[in-house]
Formats: structure tokens, C-alpha cells, sequence
């Protein structure tokens, strides 16, 4: 077997793939791309998907030690193992911002100025940690008291990948508010990229916030989300369409996403559509198409959506 193994090596080893004419024609497609993009000239760092990956962790191990942190963490050592993580995560997290910052500054080197702007980001974002915790626990009792298959809270923190995704947008979106978009949608791509839940950063969304099963789910950049609200799989809140200017380019940073009242339940496969209103207390059954506004304490099903589309003509 050993011998049949070197062979099989040696065999690799001297295989000539030709490559050579690949790897030039890819510098050139290369040089063009930063060039249209006016980056030919030592173009800058992009902050990095795997250490960013490592600071959501890092982050979510310091806000939940006892759950997310070391196996091996004794009680006494918390404090410490929590000042350990947040001085090494933030750091990390602080260059990143670097990053970010000579990247939009268009400047051959990072600027004093940008310098220390990512340490203001950072502490501003250290500081508001706190409170992302806090939300979080809301949102994890709210799974809890929310789905009977749930047999306590620290299931529901380790294995649910809604509360999984919904940690990773709470740190995106404070991210995304203190300016840095790029690094916010990072974090929140690395989420969706493991649980397929796709929560924008810009989107704002409150406390008690539940996403059952979460498969498929989608919540667009514009979306306003109130207190307790529960979403299953497959729950869309996105654009009814795309306005273009003049050139013919999208129109970006338009309000197109629902606003969902407090106390809302959208059930499994529901489309809701545009900057439209979902009443408070208001029910929506599974597999709607929604493109309209409707009142507090609404319980709309798939047959009241299809008679909205023949009689009105919405949709055909």
C-alpha cells in the first residue's frame, strides 16, 4: 500500500498541468478590473471574511461566556477570560476598521485622520455592547417562550441558527451605524452564509425578536421591525421594485422595505412587499403575497391576499 502510495504521488508530482498562460491571462483581467476601478496603484486592503469571522466569535463568546466561551472556563475566571477576549477581539476588529477606512479614503497609505477614527468606531462600538446583550437576551427568551420544542434557554442559545444569525446582525448593525457598511455586511453575510437567514445591517429591528426554523428568510436593508416579532422560515421583507435615474443606473438608499408593527406573526413562505405597513398585533399566513398596507390586528391568509391581486390587478 506504502509503495502504491508513492507512487500515485510521484505520479502527481510530475503531471504538467500548463497553467502558465492561465496565470498570465488572469493578471491581466486582474490589472484591468483595478484599473476601471482607479485601484491600480497598490490598491488597499479589504478588511478580511476569516478574521472578522473570528471577531463575531470572539464577541458572542464574551457576551455569553459560561455558553459560548472555553469549555474549560471555571467561574472564578470569567471576568478575566471576558477582558482576555474583548481586549484581543477589539483590536482585531480596530484594524479591520483600518481597512475599511483606507479603502474609502482612496489614499496610498492610511491617513492619521483614519487612524484615529477606527479608534473612536471601536470604542464607540465597545461601548455599546452592553446593550447588545441585552437585546439578546430578549431575543433568545423570545425563542424559548416561543417555540414548544424548546426544552430550555441554553438550547436555544447553542443550536438555534435564528439566534445564531440574529447575534451576528445586533453586532453588524451597531457596525453599520458607526460607518463602516462594508465590515457590518460582512458579519452579517458570514451568518447568512452558515444558516441561510439573510438580515441586512442597515435594517432596524427591536427587541423579543424570534425567527423560527429561519431557512430562506430574507429582511431588506430598509426594514423597520418592532418589539415581538416572530418570523418562520422562508419569510421575505424585501422591494416591490427597483426605481432607475436617468442613466438608467438603481436608484440606492430608497425606503422599499416593509415596516412590521409590534407583536406581529408571519407564518412560513409569506412575501411581503415595498414600504408598506403591517398593523400591530397583526397576523400573516404562510405563503402570502402582500403589497399592501394593512391595519392593526389584521389576520390576512392566502385567500384574502389572491382576491387582492384579481380584484385590484396587483401582481398580473
Amino acid at each position: 500500500m506504502k509503495e502504491n502510495k508513492n507512487i500515485r504521488d510521484l505520479q502527481l508530482r510530475n503531471t504538467h498541468l500548463d497553467i502558465d498562460h492561465i496565470v498570465e491571462e488572469l493578471r491581466v483581467l486582474r490589472i484591468a478590473a483595478l484599473e476601471s476601478r482607479n485601484r491600480h496603484n497598490r490598491p488597499p486592503r479589504l478588511p478580511s471574511r476569516s478574521v472578522l469571522a473570528g471577531v463575531a466569535e470572539g464577541l458572542s463568546a464574551a457576551m455569553f461566556p459560561n455558553r459560548l466561551g472555553s469549555s474549560e472556563l471555571a467561574d472564578e475566571g470569567i471576568d478575566h477570560y471576558v477582558g482576555h477576549i474583548l481586549n484581543t477581539t477589539l483590536r482585531e476588529l480596530m484594524v479591520q476598521i483600518q481597512h475599511e477606512l483606507h479603502y474609502n479614503s482612496g489614499l496610498e497609505t492610511l491617513s492619521d485622520k483614519n487612524r484615529a477614527h477606527s479608534v473612536e468606531i471601536t470604542q464607540a462600538f465597545t461601548q455599546r455592547l452592553p446593550e447588545i446583550r441585552r437585546l439578546l437576551e430578549s431575543d433568545v427568551k423570545a425563542a424559548y417562550e416561543g417555540d414548544p420544542a424548546a426544552r430550555n434557554i441554553d438550547e436555544v442559545l447553542v443550536c438555534y441558527p435564528g439566534i445564531r444569525t440574529i447575534m451576528h446582525y445586533r453586532l453588524a448593525h451597531e457596525l453599520h451605524g458607526l460607518g463602516v457598511p462594508l465590515i457590518a455586511r460582512m458579519i452579517s453575510e458570514i451568518a447568512h452564509s452558515a444558516t441561510g437567514i439573510e438580515i441586512h445591517p442597515g435594517a432596524q429591528i427591536g427587541g423579543s425578536f424570534f425567527i423560527d426554523h429561519g431557512t430562506g428568510v430574507v429582511i431588506g436593508e430598509t426594514a423597520i421591525i418592532g418589539q415581538n416579532v416572530r418570523l418562520y422560515q422562508a419569510v421575505t421583507l424585501g422591494a416591490k421594485r427597483f426605481p432607475i435615474d436617468e442613466n438608467g443606473a438603481l436608484v440606492k438608499g430608497n425606503l422599499r422595505h416593509p415596516i412590521v408593527e409590534d407583536d406581529v406573526v408571519i407564518y412560513a413562505g409569506a412575501t411581503i412587499l415595498g414600504r408598506i405597513t403591517i398593523g400591530r398585533g397583526s397576523t400573516i399566513g404562510g405563503n402570502v403575497w402582500l403589497t399592501r398596507s394593512v391595519p392593526p390586528g389584521s389576520n390576512i391568509t392566502q385567500v384574502q391576499s389572491r382576491q387582492e391581486f384579481f380584484q385590484d390587478g396587483a401582481g398580473i
